[in-house]
Order: structure tokens, then C-alpha cells, then sequence
């Protein structure tokens, strides 16, 4: 798609891939507003007062129906917005079209590549020479991002000329937000501080987004002020939990047509959303396993009677099968059994492992790296991949697309079947303390590169102390700032 801007009637600015299907979004609108009352009580009660009039928002988050319902909240409650998605797939087309024609400035199409969505994310943050939003309603922290970033190069570019340097990195990503700051600086040499000194401050949705403004706080490297809405009650149960248990069938099923009873699904992590998608995929009939690095939460599964076991647990080789009896393991080797009682356990001497059985694959942790290509390279012909995550790092993509030899074959947008040359079987990628031992919990240990990826040790503990004891209040002081950390939202 072009990138250049175009205008509504109204000299509204936007970019959607089809404006036709606006009439289609305003009606599917309609039916969302039903189906949100704590939006539509806003609308009504602070709708007279105008709170947000003369405020300029702009929004990174997913463009669907649900979004445009809060993008005419805040325009109902006087605020201007802009928008893009925080997600190249994530877009519903006839959303963003009703959107850009009725009510803000919008920039999404499903299926951007990463140039056109970083080009988004940079049209969603301008505002003009007048510097860039007073809000920023952020999930992932993209559009944080850029702006700490620009600040950085901009400092740099000051104080000895240099300019970002694309290549000074592997990230295709980062690659090309450096390539936006570096082009943007002959133009105008101060405008993310022009950003920064306008914003009031930003809201961040997710989990990973928020372990980064954490981060960023405790290295003081924070630009402005910061509210953590991923740990509010709604926003965790709610999208995490109850949200993911409804689209993650949903989007195998749209994706696929595949029947889930009967299979055997791996569930990669098992916080709210990882505990949302085994639940789903559970109750469809699926049996379910979880990795975990964390004993809580695989402990939590043990007690929704879940298998927990690392990706590269050795459980079977040709027709030798592993099935744990209490504290006995079985071999199956044709007719014979064999056992061995107490500690002792019997296992394969083969790399095949939990991958070669399975069917479905999630992942949900929000770290990196959690399915390599050499895992995939093992999964079963027509293994389905996919992430839920945020961010789609979870899953070696880069690996598979240089994999020497490797077939792409397009099912449908955002369905891929890759073959492997050696055995010509595929797999379909969606979108591109406690004694737990004894309970028969193996746990999947985080590599030191993961561990920084979330801020915690290799060794743990893996969660706040307000989950893994009680909630509370802690006050620190930075830079003549009272900081206030709860269990529920953060205040910088």
C-alpha cells in the first residue's frame, strides 16, 4: 500500500486499506456499544462536562470494533484523537474504516508489513509543528518507544552531529525505527522533545509493555508520567483471562476449521492468558499442557489437572511411550511394560520429545524465544503454531524463514504452511520453593537472555511481591517524585 495520507471529506486525515466498508463498521459499532455499558455510562455522565475537550490523544492499540467504541468515547468526552493498531494483523478493516469517515484520525490496515506499521505508529504521533499528544493510550509500548528513542537521538545528534545508524543492529524492527527518527532529524531536530514536553503522560495496556516502563523507571530513564492499566482487575481478568478464552478457539477455528477435541495442545506459559487458553482449549475437548518456568503458576495447573512439562522433556521415541503413574513410570515397547518404582524414571535416549506429539502450540508468556525453529523442525505434520503474546518474538520466525530450504505455502492471509526439506512435512503458522516434584511438575528454566527480556532472575522469584504474598503500598522517592506502586496500578 502507498504510504501517503489522505483526507475525508471533513479534512479529516487517515489511512485505511477499504473506506467502503465504513456502513459495515458503523453497524457491527452499534451492536459493541450494547455489549460495553461502562463506556457508554461514561459517555453519559461526563459527556456534558467535555473533561477531554481540547485534548489531543493518540491511541496504539488494536483497531477492531471494541477500540472504536473507546476512540468515540473519548471523542464524545471532547478529546481529538489519532490512532493506529499496536499489532500488524490485529486490524479490522471496516472498524478503522467507520472510524477515519465518522469520528478521528486512523492509520491501520490488517496485514501491514513492518514498515507500514511503523510508518502508522509515526503518522498516529503527529500532530504538527505544535509538538505531539497530550495522552498517549499505548499497548506495547510502541508508540513509547519511538519517543524515547527520538529523545535519545536527538540528544546525540546535538551534542556531536552523529545521526542513528539502521545498521548498527539485527533487529529488522528497531532498523527501521532508527531509519524514521534519522530521516526525521534534518527536518526538524527537536521534535520527540517537543513530544515529551507536551505529554501529560501515558496509559500502558500490557504486560510486557509495563515490565518495560519498570525498567525504564528504575534505570530513571522514564520521560513522563506512566499509568499501569494492565494490573487493574478489569483489564487482567477480563482481556487476559476471560478475553483469551474466547479468541483463541475463535481464531484457530476462523483460521483453520480444525476440530480441537481429541488433540493435544502445549500451552506456553500459564499467567492470565496462558490460564484463559488452556481453560479454552480444555473445555473443547483438547488435552492440555502447560510450560512453565514459574512453581505458582505451575502449580495452579497441576490443580486444573494439567500436565506440566519444559518443550525439550524427553517423552518418546518411535514407539516408545513415557506415561507417568504416581511416582512410577511405564514404558510401552509393544506388548511389554516395563516400570521402574521410586525416583528412578525411564525415558528415551532420542531428541524427540513433547514437540513430536503435540498439535497445537501457544504461546503466552511475553517474553522471547520461547518456540525455535529447531522445535519446529520436530512438531508433526501440520502442527499448528500461533501467538497469543503480544509481541510476536515468542516464536522464531526469523529462524523458519532462513531455514535452508524451507517452503512457505500461503493457505490464506495470516494462514502459512511451512515444509521442511528433510521430511517434506509442514507446519501452519497462524499470524506469523514448592515441592511441584512430587506432583510430577517439570519446570521449564528461563535462559539468562530471557531473564533480562522481564527483569527477573534466572532463579526467580518470577512475580511481584504483591502477588506472591499480599497487596500493598510501597512510597519511594525519585527525583522529588512520590512514586506509588500498588498491586493494582502505578503512578510515576
Amino acid at each position: 500500500m502507498a504510504l501517503s495520507v489522505e483526507k475525508s471529506s471533513s479534512g479529516r486525515e487517515y489511512k485505511v486499506k477499504d473506506m467502503s466498508q465504513a456502513d459495515f463498521g458503523r453497524l457491527e459499532i452499534e451492536l459493541a456499544e450494547v455489549e460495553m455499558p461502562g463506556l457508554i455510562s461514561c459517555r453519559t455522565e461526563f459527556g456534558p462536562s467535555q473533561p477531554f475537550k481540547g485534548a489531543r490523544i493518540t491511541g496504539s492499540l488494536h483497531m477492531t470494533i471494541q477500540t472504536a467504541v473507546l476512540i468515540e468515547t473519548l471523542t464524545a468526552l471532547g478529546a481529538e484523537v489519532r490512532w493506529c493498531s499496536c499489532n500488524i494483523f490485529s486490524t479490522q478493516d471496516h472498524a478503522a474504516a467507520a472510524i477515519a469517515r465518522d469520528s478521528a484520525a486512523v492509520f491501520a490496515w490488517k496485514g501491514e508489513t513492518l514498515q507500514e506499521y511503523w510508518w502508522c505508529t509515526e503518522r498516529a504521533l503527529d500532530w504538527g509543528p505544535g509538538g505531539g499528544p497530550d495522552l498517549i493510550v499505548d499497548d506495547g509500548g510502541d508508540a513509547t518507544l519511538l519517543i524515547h528513542e527520538g529523545v535519545k537521538a536527538e540528544e546525540e545528534f546535538e551534542k556531536s552531529g552523529t545521526l542513528p545508524d539502521p545498521s548498527s543492529t539485527d533487529n529488522q524492527e528497531f532498523q527501521l525505527v532508527l531509519t524514521i527518527i534519522r530521516d526525521g532529524l534534518n527536518t526538524d531536530p527537536k521534535r520527540y522533545h517537543k513530544m515529551k514536553d507536551r505529554l501529560v503522560g501515558v496509559s500502558e495496556e500490557t504486560t510486557t509493555g509495563v515490565k518495560r516502563l519498570y525498567q525504564m523507571q528504575a534505570s530513571s530513564t522514564l520521560l513522563f508520567p506512566a499509568i499501569n492499566v494492565n494490573d487493574s482487575v478489569t483489564k487482567s481478568k477480563f482481556d487476559n483471562l476471560y478475553g483469551c478464552r474466547h479468541s483463541l478457539p475463535d481464531g484457530l477455528m476462523r483460521a483453520t476449521d480444525v476440530m480441537i477435541a481429541g488433540k493435544v495442545s502445549v500451552v506456553c506459559g500459564y499467567g492470565d492468558v496462558g490460564k484463559g487458553c488452556a481453560a479454552a482449549l480444555k473445555q473443547a475437548g483438547s488435552r492440555v499442557i502447560v510450560t512453565e518456568i514459574d512453581p505458582i503458576c505451575a502449580l495452579q495447573a497441576l490443580m486444573e489437572g494439567l500436565q506440566v512439562l519444559p518443550l525439550e522433556d524427553v517423552v518418546s521415541e518411535g514407539d516408545e511411550d513415557v506415561v507417568s503413574v504416581g511416582d512410577e513410570d511405564v514404558v510401552s515397547v509393544g506388548d511389554e511394560d516395563v516400570v521402574s518404582v521410586g525416583d528412578e524414571d525411564v525415558v528415551s535416549e532420542g531428541d524427540e520429545d513433547v514437540v513430536s506429539e503435540a498439535d497445537i502450540f501457544v504461546t503466552t508468556t511475553g517474553n522471547k524465544d520461547i518456540i525455535m525453529v529447531d522445535h519446529m523442525r520436530k512438531m508433526k505434520n501440520n502442527a499448528i503454531v500461533c501467538n497469543i503474546g503480544h509481541f510476536d518474538n515468542e516464536i522464531d520466525m526469523h529462524g523458519l524463514e532462513t531455514y535452508a530450504g524451507v517452503k512457505r505455502i500461503t493457505i490464506k492471509p495470516q494462514t502459512d504452511r511451512w515444509v521442511f526439506p528433510e521430511t517434506n512435512t509442514g507446519i501452519i503458522v497462524l499470524a506469523e520453593g514448592l515441592h511441584l516434584g512430587k506432583l510430577g511438575a517439570k519446570l521449564t528454566k528461563l535462559s539468562k537472555e530471557q531473564a533480562d527480556y522481564i527483569s527477573v532472575p534466572v532463579e526467580g522469584p518470577y512475580k511481584p511481591a504483591h502477588y506472591r504474598y499480599c497487596r500493598g503500598i510501597v512510597n519511594e522517592t525519585r527525583n522529588e517524585e512520590k512514586t506509588i506502586i500498588s498491586g493494582r496500578r502505578v503512578v510515576f
